[in-house]
């Protein structure tokens, strides 16, 4: 996935950190009334380039952990005062809990029901009694529709234009496709990349019944999804 290594450079014109204020602000909303006592600590799995901690640290002490050092070399940037951490969500084991635990869009990578109970379970094995946990996949099945989407960024002298296709092969299985075709000009040249992304797509109950086995309590929150006042839900779970 290129996105997340050679395209590093180009990551803040496709993905703003402005862009997430509004969902930052549905996250920590959502932790504050969930986690019994105060919330403090937060530790966000899959945290990519920062874009989330950029707001949420203004309330919350944040560990980011990512699987990519070049995501990470850019939240680094973005995040000085945060700690960093390279982890694979699925095996991390810090050995200390935190008040909130965010699971962002980078779950949509666990691509077997496996992968995504052993992420479950690392979110629960550092998520505090009374703590609280959030899950934020792109989509789950009930959801999915497929289609495209225009992408574009510019800063001096570079500028990108992406086309982002979702489509589904295969209903009968629990991935999807998002297809890449990036146009990337520097100066007067412009190359161009297709990148694929094999996504993971479950259920809202197989969600549900994996975040309840793990020993979460769940509800769903509305998450802001477009400037158009466009809702989705997102699992906001409880540790009791």
């Amino acid at each position: 996935m290129q996105l997340y290594d050679d395209l590093t450079p180009w990551y803040r014109l496709v993905d703003p950190p402005g862009d997430h204020a509004e969902e930052a602000a549905t996250y920590e909303s959502g932790f504050v009334r969930a986690a019994s006592g105060d919330a403090h600590a937060l530790l966000e799995l899959g945290a990519g380039a920062g874009h989330n901690a950029v707001h949420l640290k203004r309330r919350f002490r944040c560990t980011l952990s990512d699987l990519s050092p070049a995501m990470l070399a850019l939240s680094r940037e973005l995040n000085p005062e945060c700690e960093h951490v390279a982890g694979d969500m699925r095996t991390l084991r810090l050995g200390r809990t935190f008040d909130a635990v965010l699971v962002h869009d980078a779950i949509v990578y666990m691509t077997s029901e496996t992968d995504l109970r052993a992420a479950i379970e690392t979110a629960f094995v550092h998520t505090r009694p009374g703590g609280a946990a959030l899950f934020a996949p792109d989509f789950v099945r009930e959801r999915f529709r497929a289609g495209t989407a225009l992408i574009e960024g510019e800063a001096g002298d570079r500028a990108l234009r992406c086309i982002e296709w979702c489509w589904d092969p295969d209903p009968a299985d629990c991935t999807y496709r998002a297809e890449y075709a990036f146009l990337l000009r520097e100066g007067n040249e412009v190359r161009s990349i297709h990148d694929r992304h094999l996504e993971g797509l479950f259920p809202r109950a197989t969600w549900i019944a994996l975040l309840e086995a793990t020993g979460y309590r769940v509800e769903l929150i509305a998450r802001p999804i477009d400037e158009e006042g466009g809702t989705d839900e997102v699992f906001l779970c409880r540790r009791p």
